[in-house]
């Protein structure tokens, strides 16, 4: 058992409003990281509040009911609530629920979604101005009907009073993640180990790029470069040499960056470089200097202020912080051959609850 050095002893009490048809396992797995934080502390840190947007009880995707305890308003009290959807969720968005939230909106209660209950939150107005996790399924469709809010494929969103979880196990690692804020990372490890659960992902990750059939027009341009990108890290290649490999101009390529990613290409690959530079600093125990240059860095210096500037602390701190903990002494592998540096071989030449 774990016990909590938090200072702030108050219990955080969590409302989960159920969208018909909604995600049984979006659901569960944020409950269950609830439910194990206080078996594991031996306290109650969190409680809970579940019902249906509409009705006494609301049916799982997979035919699996839950009867709620309570009804929505009696959600009004508590620190955050989460919407939660799933298959059809335009169905399941009523004129009362959509009342319901901006209300909620307007009192400055914390709002969340996990899977498609971001759908509900867009549809309320309520995300408009705000970045959010949505399932990389229903990426592009979002971002065409409502303009005003800032699609992510981050695994989950954490921005201001907004919290969302993009579904299947992502939200897991949201509660992980608010657990660690509020209890710090050896309850978050306890947990995560309970649930065998290996690495706790934070707001950083991103979604698994899905097979380009799955999307838009151009997109398998923008799988191609994107993976010559991750497999180009130590020694970055020039944009234009990506483009050229990927079969389309650089402009074309800047183009579908921020049509699916509303960022450039530089930036997706500055990202990359330091996502794969955290990697290194949680799992190994390499000098910065050694994972600057791994990362393509000149110099440490620009190294520590892009990372800085992507996740809020500088690597050093980032270790201090228990990022490095079970970190092994070797750099990762290179990437295949056949993958590395294919440009030249084929074409001649990216608020807490309180």
């Amino acid at each position: 058992m774990v016990s909590s050095s938090n200072p702030d002893p108050r219990v955080r009490h969590f409302g989960f409003l159920l969208l018909e048809n909604y995600s049984m396992i979006a659901f569960a797995n944020a409950v269950e990281v609830l439910r194990m934080a206080n078996l594991t502390s031996r306290q109650t840190l969190y409680t809970w509040s579940v019902c249906a947007a509409e009705g006494r009880a609301a049916q799982a995707s997979n035919g699996l009911g839950v009867c709620g305890a309570c009804q929505p308003e009696d959600l009004d009290r508590c620190d955050a609530v989460f919407v939660c959807g799933g298959v059809e969720v335009q169905k399941a968005i009523s004129d009362n629920l959509i009342k319901d939230l901006r209300r909620r909106a307007a009192r400055g209660q914390t709002l969340g979604a996990l899977c498609t209950g971001t759908h509900a939150l867009a549809a309320a107005g309520v995300l408009d101005g705000y970045r959010c996790a949505v399932h990389w399924e229903n990426l592009v469709a979002l971002r065409e009907s409502c303009p005003k809010v800032n699609f992510a494929l981050e695994v989950f969103v954490i921005d201001r009073e907004r919290i969302t979880a993009s579904g299947g196990i992502a939200p897991l690692h949201l509660m992980l993640h608010l657990v660690r804020h509020h209890h710090g990372n050896k309850l978050a490890m306890a947990i995560s180990e309970q649930f065998i659960v290996d690495r706790v992902r934070d707001q950083s990750d991103q979604q698994k790029l899905p097979q380009p059939e799955f999307v838009g027009p151009g997109y398998e341009h923008l799988a191609e470069a994107a993976e010559l990108m991750a497999a180009n890290i130590e020694e970055p290649l020039p944009l234009s040499e990506i483009a050229d490999a990927a079969g389309i101009s650089l402009r074309q390529l800047e183009r579908l960056f921020h049509r699916y990613y509303k960022v450039t290409p530089a930036q997706h690959y500055l990202t990359l470089r330091l996502r794969r530079a955290r990697e290194l600093l949680s799992h190994t125990s390499a000098p910065i200097m050694q994972i600057t240059v791994a990362c393509g860095f000149q110099t440490a210096s620009h190294f520590c202020k892009a990372y800085r500037a992507l996740f809020g602390h500088s690597p050093s701190e980032h270790r201090r912080q228990g990022g490095s903990q079970g970190m092994v002494h070797v750099i990762g592998a290179p990437a295949p051959a056949a993958v590395q540096r294919r440009a030249r071989i084929e074409r001649g030449a990216p608020m807490y609850v309180s």
